[in-house]
Formats: C-alpha cells, structure tokens, sequence
C-alpha cells in the first residue's frame, strides 16, 4: 500500500445503506447474522425485468423492439431458474407463475411507453463501481445505466419495478441516486447532469433530478454519519429496530422483539466482516425496490 492510499474502514452499498436507515436490526440481520431470506417473487421479477433490458442492448438499435423484449423474457426467466432452482418454490401453481410473467411484460411494455430504446447508445450497463472516500470508507454498487452525451454530460439511469413514490417519499428514492453519483464524482471529478429513476410499476413514471456539488457532499456527510452510527451498534452490539410500514415485507418477524421475538446473539465481529475487496455479488432485486 502506497503512503497516499487511505487505509479502508468498512464497504457501503445504496441498499445496505438503505437497510440501516429502515431499521438497524434488519441491517444487522442481513449483513452481521447473514440469515438467509427465501426467494421473492417481487425481487426476482426485477432482476429478471433489469436483465431482460441489458440484454435489449446487445441488439442493433432498429431490432430494440417491444416484441424482442418479450420475446428475451421467457429465456431469462429460465436462465434464472437454471441457476437457482429455488426460485421454482415462489409459486402456488401455473396460474400464479403466468400472472408473475404477465405482471414483468406489462413492465417491459410501459418501458417502451417512456422511452425510445432505438435512439440510445449507452455508454454502460450494470456497470460496478466503487470510489473510497477521505475517511476511508468505500463507497460501492451497480449502476443500471449510464449514458454519455457527444458534448460529455453524464445522465445516471436506474430502473424500478414499483410504483413511483408520492412527492413525501421521492427524497428517499433519489438517496441511491444521489449515492452513485457522489461515486462518480469521486471517481471521474465531474458531477453527473441528470439523475432519472424509471419507475415500471404502476402508471410508469420518470423522476428526474439534476444534482449539484452541494448536494453530494451532503450525501457524502449523510454516508459518513450512517457508518459511524453502523460502527457504534457494531461496538456495543445494540442493533435497534424501527417499526414501519415496511415491517409487512420483513422476513424476520419471528426474530423481531416487535413482533415478541428474539434476536439471535450478536455474532464476534471478525476481521473483515464488514470489508471486502471483492466486487459483490449481483443478486435478486431487494424488494424494497417494488415500493
């Protein structure tokens, strides 16, 4: 390691930042204890939806077409199955699956309603990035989609398979974004001209957001203070929950003293148990992504 190279303190994604502020039991479940959550049905149609539009991609742009879409689903679908058969156990019956496919081709339909894909070259997709910060914290995740204007502007695209949020809810929805592009700016010294989250639940909405240099040193004050706050529940082992809407989308209620259950002990913390030089594996979309 070079005398310049800041000594690495802990790894940060958008969505286990996003955990923490939920609630920091569900971080701890996750992320110390590792409990393993069964597939969700919700989460793997985003994963699946997410791969179907990298792959519409891959095709010459007059041939990127609502059809082909379709038509890269069911292939997708068994791609996914073949690596985790598991994902077989979500469903009641053929009924429940067919709906399933349904529900992800109604979302691929309302892309095509709010973008043309034919006009668009980007720059990347699923694109892994990761900057550390002055503390030393890492910063890292994937990125759905980054375009590239001729005159060298940045727009950030990621893709969501709920519905768009109220107005109270949409800073919660731009935080991701907003994480990403202070990644960048870290990585590349220019700030991104345009954040766009693609919401293909629902109605179909884009929320789009233009950031400045003020914002992402909020951001990076924001991720500072959580993984100081991840810290000291790692040093006093007090992991506390946080009731919320969201508790109905919780796998771990029998474990949760809100629902009279209770955590297991806090597992010794290791050396590297919460620092990996690794790229992180790409897994089913949380399903927070669905709210």
């Amino acid at each position: 390691m070079s005398p310049t190279e800041p000594v690495i303190i802990g790894a940060l994604s958008p969505s286990r930042a996003g955990d923490f502020m939920t609630c920091p039991l569900l971080y701890r479940f996750r992320v110390i204890d590792r409990l393993p959550e069964p597939p969700s049905p919700a989460a793997v149609r985003g994963t699946m939806v997410h791969s179907v539009l990298e792959r519409l991609y891959d095709l010459p742009a007059p041939a990127r077409t609502v059809e082909e879409a379709r038509d890269l689903l069911e292939p997708e679908w068994r791609r996914l199955l073949a690596e985790e058969p598991a994902y077989a156990t979500m469903f009641t019956g053929d009924d429940d699956r067919v709906r399933w496919l349904a529900e992800a081709r109604g979302m691929l339909e309302r892309y095509f309603a709010l973008e043309d894909p034919t006009r668009l070259e980007p720059a990347e997709r699923e694109l892994y990035v990761e900057a550390v910060l002055g503390s030393g914290l890492m910063l890292r995740g994937y990125i759905d989609r980054l375009d590239v204007a001729p005159t060298g502007e940045v727009r950030v695209v990621d893709y969501k398979t709920g519905s768009a949020p109220g107005p109270a809810f949409e800073a919660k929805a731009l935080f991701q974004m907003k994480f990403y592009a202070l990644v960048l700016w870290r990585l590349r010294g220019s700030v991104p001209r345009l954040l766009q989250l693609m919401y293909l639940g629902g109605d179909g909405e884009v929320l789009r957001y233009s950031p400045d240099e003020a914002d992402l040193l909020a951001t990076e004050r924001k991720v500072e203070a959580l993984w100081g706050a991840i810290e000291r529940a790692l040093e006093t082992g007090e992991w506390r929950s946080r009731p919320s809407r969201l508790c109905g989308w919780c796998n771990y209620k029998e474990l949760c003293p809100e629902f009279g259950g209770t955590p297991p002990p806090v597992p010794g913390r290791q050396p590297g148990d919460t620092v990996r030089s690794t790229r992180p594996a790409k897994t089913a979309r949380a399903a927070t992504d669905e709210l």
